[in-house]
């Protein structure tokens, strides 16, 4: 069964098709680091005008994990500096967040997820 690389595929294309449904929902939603070297199962998807804590209280209530910043400073509400100097717009920072799939994620709850997502976003003005 595929061992290692056939789950990184996997997970790989699970989280593409979760950003763009993401991306397809929520006009001037951009992912961050696309078509950098990024982890195989995260992604951090920037919301022009929304501000990312609200989105993640949002979020949370509605049961999805996301966070903001980078892993490492998580109760900041800087912009995280690496976003900045990747050259992402101050605003798109701000409103950025960060998703991580894990093994035992399903199609279905990455699906579920992307549309609360989007409603989310829509909601806080996205």
């Amino acid at each position: 069964g595929g061992g290692e690389g056939g789950e990184r595929g996997r997970l790989r294309a699970m989280r593409d098709g979760f950003e763009e449904e993401v991306l397809e929902g929520v006009k001037g939603a951009v992912v961050n680091g696309k078509g950098a070297e990024r982890l195989w199962n995260t992604t951090n998807i920037g919301f022009r005008g929304v501000e990312a804590e609200a989105l993640l209280l949002m979020l949370s209530e509605r049961g999805v994990c996301a966070s903001a910043g980078a892993a490492c400073s998580s109760g900041s509400l800087e912009p995280s500096p690496v976003l900045l100097a990747m050259g992402v717009e101050e605003e798109v920072a701000h409103g950025s967040v960060r998703f991580s799939l894990s093994r035992e994620t399903t199609k279905e709850e990455l699906r579920d997820a992307a549309g609360i997502v989007v409603e989310c976003a829509k909601r806080l003005g996205a």
